[in-house]
């Protein structure tokens, strides 16, 4: 135990913040529940208000298992697709809203802002009215999602086959893949959003190894287009739906439509207006090829720098210490006092203890010695 305690001044501490990253991938087997028979994904749970679902990396009831993402879908109510007599259209819309006022904020007015394809506010931006939502889970995205690392490879090829046969589904489904990333996300990323930083999701309908654009503000650029933006804090992919056709703007076009799932035709994303958020929900996940990206843990320490003078912590106050008020450690009384520093205590202002380090062995301390200790606190 020390005889006193020692303040520190502001030159005796110093900060820093590291990040780490871990890569998180999720396999398209693992997504649309393959291992399964057709529609018993017991790793897919559904609920009763139909407003979206989610995907855990074993059976949702097991003990053991994890919540992986959310997959969800919607539309604005200034969106062609919206109807009255549409399945859902007031969840549908309440959906949209609720992602855009979150993610995307109010404009002026006090108004909901729609999800722009370049992340800008102006009215004059192309819009995405039609989207699908991916909400990672925090225990896979941490602190935020690393910029530039997202992918989501679906598969786009017109038919689509819901059975156990893995090789056919394959060779049905992604027999044609759209590659969907934030390959600039490293570079040039939104800060406006009410859920913190932004990236444009960018989409090329070829797997060949090709260079991103470098003027990324277009809306299309050599075979790449803007088709959605993803939050990288709050770990959100908002997608437009148009990546799998049946809309004017996007890669897919015409006869290209997607079946997203066996009972639709080959509608694309306009299939939405006629079914449930879980069925589109159900096609969409079973054309996810793969997903995924680097999160980010972000570790933030204060470094102490305790500074034992030669003067300094030579005794200590434990009883142990003396023996018939001679000193213990001492053959002679002209022996150097000495003790044996084992641990830190760190105290805020009002005297409380707040943290402990304890060294790997005791550190002899003598009159002649100076001792500089670090301590690095965590958090």
């Amino acid at each position: 135990m020390a005889t006193d305690k020692k303040p520190l001044s502001k030159n005796d501490v110093a900060y820093r913040k590291t990040l780490i990253h871990e890569h998180i991938p999720v396999t398209g087997s693992l997504v649309s529940g393959t291992y399964e028979n057709a529609g018993t994904d017991q790793n897919v749970k559904n609920y009763s208000h139909g407003m979206f679902q989610s995907v855990y990396d074993y059976p949702y009831l097991s003990s053991s298992s994890n919540h992986l993402f959310d997959v969800t879908c919607g539309y604005s109510s200034l969106s062609t697709l919206s109807g009255a007599t549409n399945t859902q259209n007031a969840k549908k819309i309440n959906i949209y809203n609720q992602m855009a006022q979150v993610l995307a904020g109010y404009d002026a007015t006090g108004s909901v802002l729609r999800f722009d394809r370049l992340g800008e506010t102006v009215d004059t931006g192309v819009k995405m009215d039609d989207v699908f939502f991916l909400t990672f889970s925090r225990l896979l995205v941490k602190d935020e999602i690393k910029k530039g690392s997202f992918e989501l490879t679906l598969g786009v090829n017109q038919a689509f086959t819901y059975q156990d046969g893995v090789s056919s589904s394959v060779e049905k489904t992604f027999s044609r893949r759209l590659i969907i990333s934030d390959a600039s996300g490293s570079d040039v990323y939104g800060v406006d959003s009410p859920a913190g930083e932004y990236g444009v999701l960018w989409a090329t309908a070829s797997l060949a190894n090709q260079s991103h654009p470098a003027n990324k503000n277009t809306q299309q650029e050599d075979n790449y287009m803007a088709v959605g933006l993803l939050y990288y804090q709050a770990g959100v992919a908002v997608i437009s739906g148009s990546v799998f056709g049946g809309h004017a703007h996007g890669i897919l076009r015409g006869s290209s439509s997607c079946e997203l799932a066996a009972d639709i035709s080959g509608s694309g994303f306009k299939a939405i207006t006629g079914s449930t958020i879980q069925t589109m929900a159900d096609g969409i996940r079973n054309r996810i090829y793969n997903v995924q990206f680097n999160n980010t843990t972000e570790l933030n320490s204060s470094i102490y720098f305790c500074r034992v003078n030669h003067n300094e912590f030579n005794y200590s106050s434990n009883p142990t210490y003396v023996s018939a008020s001679q000193i213990v450690v001492k053959d002679n009384s002209d022996d150097v006092s000495t003790s044996y520093i084992t641990t830190v205590g760190l105290y805020n202002a009002q005297n409380e203890m707040v943290a402990v380090a304890k060294l790997s062995e005791p550190l002899k301390k003598t009159p002649e010695d100076e001792l500089t200790i670090r301590v690095r606190l965590d958090y």
